[in-house]
């Protein structure tokens, strides 16, 4: 029952999630990819207060939480899952980020909107959504998932807000390209969850089944 309400509460937030999204990629349609109030109002708070050595701090988020960085910090994960015997949790790490990738970097690319013109990152037209947010959260949400430990949600947060600080901070992204990359990281790793585990389930229900028969024919056969 505690596995099945899990997956419900995961599924959800999923479809929360993609709703959100939705209109919120929606709203920036209309207004045609062009920043939204608060993208100008958030971009010109962060301009006010720009400063080498915050500069320098947000940098690191922003490697860390880049292509090869999160290739290494996964591939970290994964390996750790596998050796702790927790495959199934490292099936659902890889899809997950395997996912969020495809599905991001195809959005951001169709959908073209422009950067921040004194971004100090990036400088194509693939601002939204946010792919460093995307990433950091469906790592997150899958380890808060797997682990089930308050103070993994809390590191989680923490780190996510972090990014998605980072990415407006160094002028890469407008505000709503990060959240909407939050609410991406949030479907895919909630609807990958459900699935692995759904999968997971099924995979024991049939191993045990098994198991009950080969024991049954024993018995049968034994005088």
């Amino acid at each position: 029952m505690v596995g099945v309400a899990r997956s419900t509460s995961a599924l959800i937030a999923g479809v929360s999630a993609t709703v959100a999204f939705v209109v919120l990629r929606t709203f920036v349609a209309m207004g045609g990819h062009e920043p939204l109030a608060v993208d100008v109002w958030w971009h010109d708070l962060v301009a006010s207060s720009t400063g080498d050595v915050w500069i320098v701090v947000a940098w690191v988020p922003a490697i860390v939480g880049g292509t090869l960085g999160m290739v290494v910090i996964g591939a970290v994960l994964i390996a750790w899952l596998v050796w702790r015997t927790r495959r199934w949790d490292a099936v659902t790490l890889a899809v997950a980020m395997v996912a969020v990738v495809a599905i991001g970097a195809t959005m951001a690319a169709v959908i073209g909107r422009t950067r921040p013109e004194d971004s100090l990152a990036e400088s194509v037209a693939t601002s939204f959504p946010s792919g460093h947010t995307a990433v950091a959260t469906t790592v997150a949400v899958i380890l808060a998932l797997t682990f089930r430990h308050w103070y993994v949600w809390v590191l989680g947060a923490v780190w996510v807000v972090t990014m998605m600080w980072s990415r407006t901070y160094l002028h890469a992204h407008w505000l709503s390209d990060v959240v909407a990359g939050l609410l991406e990281g949030i479907a895919v790793a909630c609807f990958v969850w459900v699935c692995v585990d759904a999968a997971r389930a099924r995979h024991v229900s049939r191993t045990a089944s098994a198991s009950a028969g080969e024991e049954t024919i024993e018995s049968s056969v034994t005088p």
